[in-house]
């Protein structure tokens, strides 16, 4: 019944999060059954994004220039630097609109049992960037997981330590979710009431 390239396929689909194996079946087999221009159009789009997507060399985020739109946007407000987990994190604060500072992408958090330390998540980069005689507020909104926890107490307390004013989202978010899936109004009050 299948091939090599059908096999391909669903083994692909199932590298994303959420994606068991027969989800990655349904997709796939729908794709090559009722939307072959779909599936090019998906095909030409993951090659695109691969090739030409990278991280902003001030935020880490991602960008097809070397620093972002956000980064080089002078109605920005330089003094606030928000420190969040994933680029998705920092897309669910922008789409709240209440935020008008810079960001910083750690690209992860902390999980020591994993083998990620602070290296890994660019807490140097972080350090550096918060110290650059500019920012005077640090708000760190990493999600509230325990792991979002530890990573957002190191980085509060090695940034306190440099003398930076450091403020966290508000627990309006509730605890053990993720920024990308917490409805907009609550982060944008989470973040208006941080502290």
């Amino acid at each position: 019944m299948s091939g090599s390239s059908l096999d391909a396929l669903i083994e692909a689909l199932r590298r994303l999060p959420g994606i068991g194996v027969k989800s990655a079946q349904r997709m796939a087999f729908h794709l090559l059954q009722h939307d072959r221009e779909g599936a090019q159009r998906l095909a030409q789009a993951l090659q695109a994004a691969s090739t030409s997507v990278r991280h902003c060399e001030r935020c880490h985020t991602f960008t097809e220039a070397p620093v972002c739109g956000i980064c080089l946007d002078p109605a920005r407000d330089a003094r606030q630097l928000c420190v969040v987990e994933t680029p998705a994190d920092q897309a669910a604060l922008e789409r709240t609109g209440s935020y008008r500072g810079l960001y910083f992408v750690l690209m992860g958090h902390l999980s020591p049992l994993d083998g990620v330390g602070t290296r890994d998540i660019g807490a140097h980069e972080l350090l550096s960037r918060a110290t650059d005689g500019v920012t005077e507020e640090v708000i760190i909104a990493t999600n509230f997981t325990a792991e979002g926890e530890a990573t957002g107490h190191v980085l509060a307390e090695a940034l306190k330590a440099r003398g930076l004013k450091v403020t966290r989202l508000a627990r309006g978010v509730p605890i053990g979710s993720e920024l990308e899936y917490v409805d907009l109004g609550t982060i944008a009050h989470a973040l208006s009431d941080r502290r």
